[in-house]
């Protein structure tokens, strides 16, 4: 009977991952576990020690920081993959999974279909051939190395590829080999598992080709398998269901596609949302049930286009997973930083993002060189950006897989502000009150044109006061409008003081924000 060793690569959330792998072996399958180096270290140990008697449970013997797109994700799924092989011999099959996914399907269903079928499932389809690279680079991902990551370091990235590309550094791939593309997520049989650790030990050169190719977790398994195991013991598709939307973001799931999700040809499903608790429920004691009976209906994937294509036709599912710009998302929560000092709020911004590894955007509203991902053109001017700002926002939440986001504004943009308190999310608010000197003001007339550097000082000091009174005025539309959560950190107050508020609106233990509030030279100008 089928036995499975599922590899968990996660990087938040430690109690939901130790109830994952409580639900997953309470059914008598086993779990490999690499919690991500980046993560706090009080969340691992927290994991380590909620799961240390369970035999069940093994951990990889090696915590790396993981990067999108970047070989640790590849490396990482190694380490988990080498501490299962070795931890459990009964093991049969090897499912990979993330913190975002759950089962769809009982253990028993589970079991019974992979004793039914002795293959490989794994994406797995010609690199050169195939259409699975829809755009962007493709050939370039292979024969120019890679060694920065394009979402963190994405001057870098391309500034390397450029080079590379204006020199001729091609480079060639292994000979012997026929690189594939698929997914990430497979479910492999254990002498599959073997083959491959057993080739990566024999093949340096392999090993060191992928570790700077682009995205190699879609390729580096994929290539193995179809190099190691006959096509006919192969099945090139996914056991886990996912949705991408047509900006190439996966898909999340709430608590009303739980019958939506039953009725898919799949083991598990990712992304559950964090916030899906009802969902998360049904589907953990799903799971560990006997006798239940599956009605597949695979509608999944063709119903998601119809509806996104076409608009909204009836009640079938809530508005949250189809519409596209009506919503962030019931579940999601939008925080806001409002200064009109920008410097002070970004600084701030940097420490919440140290502090407590929320992501964060700076004033992408009001600058148009502010650092954002490719979201398909969207995020490219910042026209766009506010006339589909909420299609923007969700696809930031979508990007950054969370359900919490901080973001800054300047003061005078009270339409975004009251949009999004209007938006069924939960929006939070912080007012950073700062000191204003002429020295500044004059700066700040310099810096948005209200001024020259031929202005003769006597007409600045006429101007002084004007400028003065539309910061107060910005500051008084606000607290006027009467948004709910609206909280304010000062400059005349003690980092004590300030600490108190900022634990409140980020909802984080007070000595991590009296960390974040007793930053040096954070009101400094």
């Amino acid at each position: 009977m089928a036995k499975i060793a599922f590899i968990l690569l996660c990087h938040k959330e430690p109690d939901a991952i130790i109830r994952q792998a409580q639900r997953l072996t309470a059914a008598g399958d086993l779990m490999a576990i690499h919690f991500d180096a980046r993560a706090p270290k009080e969340d691992y140990e927290k994991i380590r020690a909620a799961l240390a008697d369970n035999p069940s449970v093994t951990f990889a013997r090696k915590r790396i920081k993981c990067g999108w797109g970047a070989w640790s994700l590849v490396q990482a799924t190694l380490y988990a993959v080498e501490a299962a092989e070795a931890a459990f011999p009964r093991a049969t099959h090897f499912y990979m999974l993330s913190g975002d996914c759950m089962a769809i399907k009982s253990a028993e269903y589970a079991h019974a279909f992979l004793d039914a079928h002795d293959a490989d499932y794994i994406e797995s389809f010609d690199f050169q051939e195939s259409d699975w690279i829809k755009t962007g680079l493709k050939q370039e991902r292979l024969i120019y190395r890679h060694f920065f990551n394009e979402r963190t370091q994405k001057r870098l990235f391309y500034a390397s590829f450029k080079a590379q590309q204006k020199l001729g550094l091609r480079r060639a791939i292994p000979a012997d080999l026929q690189v594939m593309i698929g997914s990430q997520w497979w479910c492999l049989r254990r002498r599959t598992v073997e083959a491959v650790l057993e080739f990566i030990r024999a093949r340096p050169d392999v090993v060191r080709f992928f570790r700077t190719t682009w995205i190699p977790d879609e390729t580096f398994f994929q290539t193995l398998v179809r190099h190691l195991v006959p096509e006919a013991e192969i099945n090139t598709r996914s056991l886990t269901f996912l949705l991408f939307s047509d900006y190439g973001m996966p898909v999340t799931f709430y608590n009303d596609h739980y019958d939506l999700l039953l009725g898919q040809d799949f083991l598990f499903a990712r992304k559950i949302s964090p916030q899906a608790h009802e969902l998360k429920r049904r589907l953990g004691a799903l799971y560990a049930s006997t006798g239940v009976e599956f009605q597949i209906s695979n509608e999944g994937s063709g119903l998601y286009a119809f509806l996104t294509g076409r608009g909204r036709i009836g009640r079938r599912f809530a508005p949250r997973f189809w519409e596209t710009e009506a919503s962030l998302g019931r579940e999601r929560e939008l925080m806001i930083l409002t200064c009109k000092k920008w410097h002070v709020a970004k600084r701030l911004l940097a420490r919440v993002r140290q502090v407590t590894n929320l992501p964060v955007v700076e004033y992408l509203f009001n600058e148009e060189g502010t650092e954002l991902p490719d979201l398909g053109g969207i995020q490219s001017t910042l026209e766009k950006r506010t006339r589909h700002r909420r299609a923007l926002m969700r696809m930031l939440f979508d990007y950054h897989e969370t359900d919490r986001l901080v973001i800054c504004l300047d003061p005078s943009n009270i339409d975004l502000m009251q949009d999004f308190y209007s938006d069924r999310s939960r929006t939070r608010m912080l007012e950073i009150n700062c000191t204003f000197t002429d020295e500044y003001l004059i700066g700040h007339a310099h810096r948005v044109g209200l001024a020259g550097e031929r202005t003769p000082p006597e007409v600045l000091e006429r101007l002084l006061p004007t400028i003065r009174y539309d910061v107060v005025f910005e500051s008084d539309r606000i607290r006027d409008a009467n948004f709910p959560d609206l909280f304010r950190i000062s400059e005349s107050r003690s980092p004590d003081q300030n600490a108190a508020v900022l634990a409140d609106f980020l909802s984080i233990p007070h000595d991590k924000a009296r960390e974040i509030a007793a930053t040096d030279y954070l009101f400094a100008d």
